[in-house]
């Protein structure tokens, strides 16, 4: 296993597919590189639509005012892009998602853990969120975010 990411540490590369918000149609295909000098923030959530992901990315819809002024934000999960389009369109969400269907970006933010419900354990995207400065680097790291709690979390940090 490799270790874990720490502030400080440049981010991974990634490229996939940006759904929504400025990437209409059937998406785009975008990388890290294409945001040089700007914050980015990419928020790893479980999957589309569910009730947890759901208020999450609704919180950030609601405060996307403000957080939009401060960085470009991605939501991150294995769910297709097909599934990021109805999950966008259902609730008028803003941003873009990135399809990670590959579980490449998963691996190398390393989110892609154990876990468990009812009993049984399983691999799914730890809900999480890395914030890259301007310079490529991680500026902070928030693992296992509440959905409650993370647009205020967020904006602490952008300020």
């Amino acid at each position: 296993m490799s270790r874990q990411l720490e502030v400080g540490d440049p981010a991974p590369k990634f490229s996939a597919v940006a759904v929504g918000g400025d990437y209409t149609g059937d998406g785009t295909k975008v990388s890290l590189r294409d945001f040089a000098g700007k914050n980015v923030v990419l928020y790893f959530y479980p999957k589309d639509d569910t009730p947890g992901c759901t208020k999450q990315a609704c919180g950030l819809r609601d405060a996307w005012g403000e957080l939009s002024k401060r960085a470009v934000i991605f939501g991150v999960s294995v769910d297709n892009a097909d599934s990021h389009r109805k999950f966008i369109e259902k609730f008028s969400l803003p941003f873009p998602l990135l399809s990670d269907d590959d579980k490449k970006i998963v691996g190398d933010y390393g989110v892609w853990v154990e876990k468990s419900m009812y009993g049984k354990t399983y691999l799914g995207a730890e809900r999480s969120t890395f914030v890259i400065g301007p310079d490529g680097k991680l500026r902070a790291i928030f693992r296992k975010v509440k959905p409650e709690e993370h647009v205020d979390v967020l904006l602490a940090e952008l300020r």
